[in-house]
């Protein structure tokens, strides 16, 4: 039934603010802008950033999504660097696999999984 992760959308309350953050987190500027949408294309995968409503709910929402990364304590450094909250901190769960959590500038739960075994199909 489940193909696979394809996208994570982040409610955030300034897309522009949010935009600039993520470029700087990714290294990359979104592939597409407007004004209602914004998504970056993260090997595959896509992270999307929606502008909250008036009255709509912000912030941790429950939802907690993994994004692959190589070096995770650069990964986390990173985003504590710019700007991020310490959420969870980087643990090993098994067989060389760890994860960590941070939480974005705008509330939402961010979270990074390095994965040795993990590979993308060819």
């Amino acid at each position: 039934m489940f193909l696979g992760l394809r996208t994570v959308v982040y409610q955030v309350d300034d897309l522009e603010e949010a935009k600039a953050w993520y470029s700087k987190v990714l290294g990359f500027e979104p592939y597409f802008d407007e004004a209602y949408y914004v998504g970056f294309n993260v090997g595959g995968f896509e992270l999307g950033l929606l502008p909250v409503e008036d009255g709509e709910a912000l912030g941790l929402g429950g939802t907690l999504a993994y994004w692959g990364v190589d070096d995770i304590e650069a990964a986390m450094a990173k985003l504590l660097d710019l700007g991020a909250g310490a959420h969870g901190e980087v643990q090993d769960v098994g067989e060389g696999i760890k994860v960590g959590s941070v939480v974005d500038p705008f509330g939402n739960l961010l979270g990074i999984i390095e994965n040795p075994h993990f590979k993308l199909p060819e």
